[in-house]
């Protein structure tokens, strides 16, 4: 049995944070609820939204009040005659408290 130090322990929990929030959801529908104060992320299926939570207040140093989760099924789709299946995903929509801003989208 190994043991780990405070600083790998620090480290690996670092890096769950950044693998819990794989990338901002940039669509139409996300940047009008940006407007009152939700982010969309792309997380992994096994996160939980403590999890989530935490990783958004650890990582953008903001105040979270809420977040719902919801699982999207893959598409089935033809391109060039062959049959594919897009993988299923997880979104999570993190509500901040009022008075917090976060934009992810990089546009000034």
């Amino acid at each position: 049995m190994k043991k780990t130090t405070v600083k790998e322990a620090k480290t690996e929990m670092t890096d769950r944070l950044y693998a819990v929030l794989r990338r901002p959801v940039i669509t139409e529908k996300a940047m009008k609820v940006s407007e009152q104060g939700q982010i969309t992320f792309t997380v992994p299926m096994d996160a939980t939204k403590p999890e989530i939570k935490k990783a958004v207040e650890g990582v953008f140093g903001v105040k979270v009040k809420a977040v719902n989760t919801l699982c999207v099924a893959g598409k089935t789709k033809i391109f060039r005659g062959q049959k594919g299946v897009r993988s299923d995903y997880k979104k999570a929509i993190v509500t901040l408290v009022d008075g917090e801003k976060l934009d992810v989208t990089g546009i000034k």
